[in-house]
């Protein structure tokens, strides 16, 4: 079964490119279909397996923009091809397309037997992508619209989860979320999620912060309201802000190689390498740029997530490129004026429970990517990294399932943690206010008891009654349980008819 399109010039000239999520083939079939993976091509439609540029123009028609297989397809395909075909069709969009993309990426020009006319066309389809305002080319009459430039670019596909998930406006229902909860208790809601962002940001990292190391990070999270645009100098600060070991604070992006590992060990236990030091410290340079303007011309989560993953699938530093990542989704939302007055939406939070997820999101990337290291044990603790692969893997990505788990987390983090904790602490309200107007209990004592009632679906344990026996009447014990239960049954009712009215 032959190959076309992509796939095609992936097979044939060896390229260095992740697998296609959907590769077209050569099929018995009578026209163009998506069956299961694979785009099915009839062998009337499919070009000649030596006719490079048919291929192109067949992908570039069919498939969609694949930046990375074609930097490297396009330099091998001779200039005399590209312009007989362009001298066949001058305006046709995909031969212009093609020619536009050559002269980029070889940066030799071609010749026009007469100049393009008609309207400009976009690189990227945007019924198809998520795209921003940008550079028109005129001698091609192309605009190219993609996140990002020609040196670093970002794809994220119009898949139906990204589009529903943006329809859903998550950022404007936090706003008025927040809005609506009493000025007391929008002040207790956002310090629980400045708090708990802070703990299992770190938590993911696998690391249970010092109380010093949580303050620092909490006035990190604060700082992200002062929209300080994205440089090397200010992530440098940021980073030394989130490591206490004096040994790995950062004075610039790394000058050396850095890598992932599982704990195996040798070259089997490293799960991701990133791109060398000068090709790393290059494409910062184009993350920055595109993370200081992409907010004004893309939503504020979809920018948040290509920052963000980004980031650390760059790894600029030797240490805290994980933590870093998910502060500059704050520090992105608020850059955009998303979140006002100290709001925060704890999306490690969210992350944290979702772990798993998070996991295999960040594998969509570095797996593949690990395939083009080869990297050799040379004695304990030093590894020999040789990449084998091209640069474009790193310059162009598919930002797609970062962008999707970006906006899921986004919206777990309002639906789930923020509301959770914001019902918890109205319940946590009434039961002390309840108790507190029938018996005379110490306040810490109160409180706790009202926290670990709740914990624990409205009981009180045999442990907790004999901790407080000495302090806190039996009789309040039950007084607490009862007023928790008959609180958490009400709720529950209501959810119950509150799904039933959907039905």
């Amino acid at each position: 079964m032959s190959s076309a399109g992509y796939a095609c010039l992936q097979d044939t000239l060896q390229l260095s490119a992740f697998p296609l999520r959907q590769p077209a083939k050569v099929q018995p079939v009578t026209r163009l279909e998506r069956i299961g993976d694979t785009l099915a091509v009839p062998p009337g439609i499919a070009p000649a397996s030596d006719d490079l540029l048919g291929h192109v123009l067949f992908a570039l028609k069919h498939e969609g923009i694949n930046l990375t297989i074609l930097a490297q397809a396009l330099p091998q395909i001779p200039a005399q091809a590209l312009e007989a075909e362009l001298q066949k069709a001058p305006n046709g969009i995909y031969i212009r397309k093609a020619c536009f993309l050559y002269e980029a990426f070889t940066g030799e020009g071609l010749t026009q037997h007469s100049p393009v006319k008609g309207s400009f066309i976009p690189l990227f389809d945007p019924k198809q992508y998520l795209t921003m305002p940008g550079e028109r080319n005129s001698r091609w009459r192309v605009e190219f619209n993609g996140i990002g430039t020609l040196a670093y670019c970002a794809t994220v596909e119009r898949t139906p989860q990204i589009t529903a998930l943006l329809e859903h406006d998550i950022l404007a229902r936090a706003q008025q979320f927040i809005q609506n909860l009493p000025s007391g208790m929008m002040d207790r809601a956002i310090n629980w999620a400045y708090l708990n962002e802070t703990r299992d940001s770190f938590a993911i990292e696998k690391d249970s912060p010092s109380e010093e190391k949580s303050r620092r990070f909490i006035q990190l999270l604060r700082q992200a309201h002062e929209r300080i645009p994205l440089s090397e100098d200010y992530l440098v600060t940021l980073q030394n802000a989130t490591i206490s070991n004096p040994y790995d604070m950062a004075a610039a992006f790394r000058h050396e190689q850095n890598h992932l590992a599982n704990g195996l060990q040798g070259a089997a236990g490293v799960t991701f390498v990133p791109p060398a030091p000068d090709l790393c410290r290059e494409l910062m340079d184009q993350l920055m740029a595109l993370g200081n303007e992409a907010t004004k011309h893309v939503d504020p989560l979809v920018a948040a997530g290509v920052i963000s993953f980004g980031f650390v699938f760059l790894h600029p530093f030797m240490d805290g490129n994980g933590r870093l990542s998910r502060f500059l989704i704050h520090q992105t939302l608020c850059r955009a004026g998303a979140l006002e007055n100290g709001f925060l939406l704890p999306v490690s939070v969210a992350m944290k429970r979702e772990e798993r997820l998070y996991l295999e999101t960040l594998q969509e990337f570095s797996r593949p990517a690990r395939e083009f290291w080869d990297v050799r044990w040379i004695d304990q603790g030093n590894l020999s990294f040789n990449f084998t692969g091209h640069p474009a893997i790193y310059r162009f990505w598919d930002a797609t399932p970062g962008v999707r788990f970006t906006l899921e987390m986004a919206k777990r983090a309002l639906e789930v943690e923020l509301r959770e904790e914001t019902v918890f602490l109205e319940n946590y309200d009434k039961i002390v206010k309840a108790v507190d107007e029938r018996y005379d209990v110490r306040g810490s004592d109160l409180s706790n008891l009202a926290m670990m009632c709740l914990a624990q679906n409205g009981m009180v344990s045999k442990h907790r009654r004999k901790q407080f026996k000495y302090s806190v009447q039996e009789e309040v014990f039950d007084y607490i349980e009862q007023v928790t239960q008959a609180l958490l049954r009400a709720q529950e009712e209501e959810k119950l008819q509150a799904e039933t009215a959907v039905e």
